[in-house]
């Protein structure tokens, strides 16, 4: 499965993945963020963490903004009645 929607800078992205929930009003869509940094191991395979350099943390500001943008846009259209984004 792939997210909805992928933002990149460098080795940094960040992925949002939408979820239906069923509530007492009907479904909604909700969304999580994924923050994740690939770096390549010593044996040359890709590998992600969470865990960032100082140097990463402007990246991650900036995705982070970009997600939350993205996100609250969607939960704007018809159709999104979604109670996370008020």
């Amino acid at each position: 499965m792939k997210p909805e929607k992928e933002f990149k800078i460098g080795a940094v992205a960040a992925s949002i993945w939408p979820r239906e929930v069923n509530g007492n009003n009907g479904t909604f869509t909700t969304y999580s963020v994924k923050i994740e940094r690939a770096y390549q191991d010593k044996a040359g395979q890709w590998q992600h963490t969470n865990s960032f350099q100082v140097s990463d943390l402007p990246k991650v500001e900036m995705l982070a903004r970009e997600a939350f943008k993205y996100v609250s846009m969607r939960s704007r259209e018809p159709g999104q009645d979604n109670p996370d984004n008020s």
